[in-house]
C-alpha cells in the first residue's frame, strides 16, 4: 500500500474503504453510498479504474478460477496456491498479465500452460519479437497453446478444474483469466457523464469532463496520444499518477494540463526485456500517416566486451515527413532503456535523420559506439 487510510487522515483526507458509491446525483450534487448515507460535493473526481474482462463462458465463477486486477485477487491467488498445494495452472490470454503471471507461477514450481486464441502473445509487438517471447516461455517450462479458443471451465475429476477448449481438454488446479481490462464507467454513464470513442470517460487536457465540476483521472478515462493525435484508453499506473496530480492542481486553483502520452510500455518475461512506444504500422495508417518500418538486431554492449547481449530494435516512421512514429525493443538487456530514449524522441517529434545521430552516453559496457538505435534509424532512413 502506498499510504494507509490512517496516514491519509493525518493530512485531513477522509478515506473510506469497503464503501461503494451506488449513485451520483448530479442535480443535487450528492453521491449515495451502499450503506444508504449520502455525501455532498462541490467537486467530484471519478477514479474508478478498470475491470478485468471475464470471458462469457460457463464456469468462470468456479473456485480456483481467478482474474488478477486488484490486490485482494493477488492475495487470494497466493492463499489458494498454498492451501490447495497447486501443481498445475492454466492462464487464459497472452497479454502483459499473462506474461508476468507465467513467470511468477514457474518461480513457484507450478507447471504452467498459456492458452491464447491468437497466433502469438502480446500482439502489439512485431511477430518476430512475439516468436522469441514464445521461445523464452518454452525455455522456461511454459507451454504456449496458440489459436485455441476457451469454451468452458468445468469441475475436474482427478484435478480440480478442467478447461474445455477448441484444441481439447486441459486439467488444472488453478485457472487465471488474463484476457484484458475495460474502463469501469458504470457510475459515469448512469450520471450522464459523456464517454469517448474508446469507451472510457472523455476528458480535456485539465482532466475535466464535459459536466461542470466533475473530473476523471486514471484508468477509467482517456488520454491524448501525441503521435496518433487521438484520444485513447491506455490504463497504466504512471499515467494515472500524472492525471491525478493534474486534476488536483486544477481543483486547488493552479492551472495545469496533462500534455498527453506516447504510449510507452514495458514488461519482463523471464530473461527478456520487452518494451514499446508510439504506434505501429496499422495505427499509423489509420491516423493518416504513410508508415515505413525496419527491424534490426544488434548488441546491447560493445562487441569487444565479453558475453554479448542481443537486442532487437524496430522503428516505424512516416515516409512523407521522416518523423518517427513508433518503436519496439526486445533483448536480454538494454531494451527498456532504449525505448525510454525513443519515447523522448517521439515526445519531441524527432525525425529519423536526427535520431540517427543522437548524442548518447557511450561506454563499451553499455553500448557500441554506434548504438542499435543509431543503426536502426539510419537503416530506416535509407528506406524512406
Amino acid at each position: 500500500m502506498a499510504r494507509t487510510p490512517e496516514k491519509f487522515r493525518e493530512s485531513g483526507v477522509d478515506v473510506r474503504i469497503r464503501t461503494r458509491v451506488d449513485e451520483i446525483d448530479v442535480k443535487s450534487a450528492r453521491v449515495r453510498l451502499n450503506d444508504g448515507s449520502e455525501l455532498a460535493f462541490d467537486i467530484l473526481v471519478l477514479g474508478t479504474g478498470t475491470l478485468a474482462i471475464r470471458p462469457e463462458i460457463p464456469g468462470t465463477d468456479l473456485p480456483g478460477v481467478f482474474a488478477l486486477k486488484k490486490l485482494e485477487e493477488a492475495l487470494a491467488i497466493k492463499a489458494y496456491i498454498a492451501e490447495k498445494d497447486c501443481r498445475n495452472a492454466v492462464i487464459v490470454g497472452a497479454g502483459f498479465i499473462a506474461m508476468e503471471m507465467c513467470e511468477a507461477l514457474r518461480a513457484r514450481g507450478i507447471e504452467t500452460t498459456v492458452v491464447h486464441r491468437g497466433a502469438l502473445p502480446v500482439n502489439r509487438w512485431d511477430p518476430e519479437f512475439g516468436k522469441l517471447i514464445v521461445a523464452e516461455m518454452g525455455k522456461n517450462g511454459v507451454t504456449f497453446l496458440a489459436n485455441v479458443e476457451t469454451r468452458a471451465i468445468e469441475e475436474g475429476a482427478g484435478q480440480r478444474l478442467r478447461l474445455v477448449t477448441s484444441g481439447g481438454d486441459l486439467d488444472a488446479d488453478l485457472v487465471i483469466l488474463a484476457v484484458g481490462v475495460r474502463p469501469d464507467t458504470a457510475l459515469a454513464k448512469a450520471a450522464g457523464v459523456p464517454l469517448g470513442r474508446s469507451g472510457a470517460v472523455a476528458v480535456d487536457f485539465s482532466q475535466r469532463t464535459a459536466m461542470e465540476g466533475i473530473y476523471a483521472v486514471g484508468d477509467c478515462c482517456e488520454s491524448y496520444h501525441r503521435v496518433s493525435r487521438s484520444w485513447v484508453h491506455v490504463p497504466l499506473g504512471d499515467i494515472a499518477n500524472k492525471q491525478g496530480r493534474v486534476a488536483g492542481a486544477n481543483i486547488g486553483g493552479k492551472a495545469m494540463i496533462f500534455p498527453g502520452i506516447v504510449g510507452a510500455q514495458s514488461f519482463k518475461v523471464f530473461g527478456l526485456e520487452v518494451a514499446a512506444a508510439g504506434i505501429g504500422e496499422r495505427e499509423a495508417a489509420a491516423a493518416g500517416y504513410h508508415p515505413v518500418s525496419v527491424l534490426i538486431w544488434g548488441n546491447a554492449i560493445a562487441p569487444s566486451m565479453p558475453a554479448a547481449k542481443k537486442v532487437g530494435i524496430k522503428l516505424v516512421a512516416d515516409r512523407a515527413s521522416g518523423k518517427l512514429l513508433g518503436a519496439q525493443a526486445l533483448g536480454e538487456a538494454g531494451a527498456v532503456g532504449r525505448i525510454n530514449a525513443l519515447a523522448c524522441a517521439l515526445w519531441a517529434g524527432l525525425g529519423v535523420d536526427e535520431i540517427g545521430y543522437l548524442d548518447f552516453a557511450y561506454a563499451p559496457p553499455f553500448s557500441p559506439a554506434w548504438d542499435p538505435i543509431h543503426v536502426a534509424a539510419q537503416t530506416l532512413r535509407r528506406k524512406l
